[in-house]
């Protein structure tokens, strides 16, 4: 049996120590895969000290496997290491090692031998595809790792907070919840079924139901649960459900944070840019006022629920996010058949703006906020660059390798999707994120070529 090693290492500037413990907290493995090859934790015993275990749905193209892997080696601070013990390859074991580089930086490195599946998927693939795979897969770990500790280290001094958070299984509370659990912090997640672990609360936001009583001392409150928008025609039954899933929930979380014996610190709810409904390519930012949509009375019915936080002077910020970019949902992951196919292209004219964020600056920009009393009201969470249809259209295209010649007229986008058409996929709405901008958060992924290079695995360079 032939087998390969891959190496990956990168310098990181914190501790052996901290970096170590950043691998050894919940979440490390959900927040180190990519999304555009996520995994799924199906089971899990102990954490990766010698004898854990852990069974992950995974994929390869269309077809799903269960990969099940066992932890061999652990000292503490230094290095860990796993195998798989179920899986397509017929070797892998995977050392992490951590090497100290003076008392506030090191060295982390991923060190893999494995042997290529038996044929005839082994022929299929081949050692060149593996390395390529790995190399994208870990210059996107090292480099999320490295960024998440920055952000991290840049809140001293460091106390661990406690949070709640509604819409904990969306694109951004699945984004959102590993960022803070890797950094220390403590998640309580709201579900509407009966709890089945140790950090969830039932609630039920349609009766006005939450189980208080379940509830420990809350720092920070992040509600991000609402009906989806962009799928189907609106009809006057899709209002009612998009208009009360977001107004009944915030009023009851605002009621539950006024209430509270010790209220939070902090009370975020999420709106949308939405907001500012279209504006052609006039410049928006949080001084501006609602526009004459549905979606724009959808968002100021929205924050206007969080009343009851304000009332009680509980700090309170709505979250105007734009269009998160991640193949994990929304948008990006609509458009990534068509254009995979060769059939991307774009709508209507195409000179529409989308003011368009990058998934892990929607988590770095509430994690800003959080930790900076000068933000309160309305905060744009959008990329500073925003891009019209015609220019997102071309770089995604570009990074694909994908022709995108298709066209969608805009009066077949009305015949087929209506009033939700015209509003979602034919406005232009352009938003710039001056708070942010003021309170000097820096973006991570400024620009749109590096922003979709990093969610689909394009990247090529190192970080050495």
């Amino acid at each position: 049996m032939k087998t390969k090693i891959f190496i990956k290492q990168s310098h990181i500037d914190v501790s052996a120590r901290e970096l170590f413990q950043w691998h050894a907290r919940p979440g490390a493995l959900e927040r180190l895969s990519p999304p555009w090859d996520p995994v799924k934790v199906l089971h899990r015993e102990g954490g990766i000290q010698k004898g854990a275990k852990v069974a992950l749905k995974m994929k390869a193209g269309p077809v799903s496997f269960t990969w099940k892997a066992e932890h061999l080696d652990y000292d503490e601070n230094r290095m860990f290491r796993d195998r798989q013990a179920r899986g397509p390859f017929r070797k892998w074991i995977h050392t992490h090692t951590f090497i100290p580089d003076g008392e506030n930086a090191c060295y982390l490195k991923d060190a893999i031998e494995y042997a290529l599946p038996v044929p005839p998927f082994g022929s299929l693939l081949g050692n060149r595809f593996v390395e390529k795979r790995l190399e994208h897969i870990f210059v996107y770990r090292h480099e999320t790792t490295r960024l998440d500790m920055a952000a991290h280290q840049a809140i001293a001094p460091f106390k661990p907070l406690t949070f709640l958070i509604s819409g904990a299984s969306g694109v951004i509370g699945c984004a959102i919840i590993p960022f803070l659990t890797t950094g220390g912090h403590r998640v309580i997640s709201l579900v509407r079924k009966k709890p089945v672990q140790e950090n969830e609360v039932f609630w039920d936001p349609s009766n006005g139901i939450i189980e208080k009583e379940h509830l420990p001392q809350i720092d920070v409150f992040i509600h991000l649960a609402g009906e989806h928008i962009g799928q189907g025609k609106w009809t006057s039954e899709k209002k009612k459900i998009i208009i009360e899933s977001r107004t009944k929930g915030t009023s009851l979380l605002a009621k539950t944070a006024a209430e509270m014996t010790i209220p939070p610190k902090v009370f975020l709810s999420a709106s949308a840019i939405g907001f500012y409904g279209h504006r052609d390519n006039r410049e928006l930012t949080e001084t501006d006022g609602p526009g004459d949509d549905f979606i724009s009375s959808v968002c100021n019915q929205w924050e206007n629920a969080a009343r009851p936080a304000m009332e009680k002077n509980i700090r309170t910020v709505f979250l105007r996010i734009g269009v998160a970019l991640t193949p994990s949902g929304g948008a990006l992951q609509r458009l990534l058949l068509p254009f995979s196919m060769g059939m991307g292209g774009r709508i209507g004219t195409g000179k529409q703006f989308m003011s368009w964020v990058g998934i892990d600056d929607v988590i770095g920009s509430i994690y800003h906020i959080i930790h900076n009393d000068r933000l309160t009201g309305p905060v744009n969470i959008v990329s500073p660059n925003p891009a019209t249809n015609y220019e997102i259209t071309a770089i995604l295209s570009q990074i694909l390798k994908r022709p995108a010649f298709m066209h969608i007229p805009e009066k077949a986008i009305k015949l087929f999707f209506g009033e939700m058409g015209k509003e979602v996929l034919l406005s232009s709405t352009r938003v710039y994120p001056e708070k942010l901008i003021e309170t000097g958060y820096k973006f991570r992924y400024p620009d749109l070529y590096s922003a979709l290079s990093h969610v689909l695995g394009a990247k090529k360079e190192y970080y050495e």
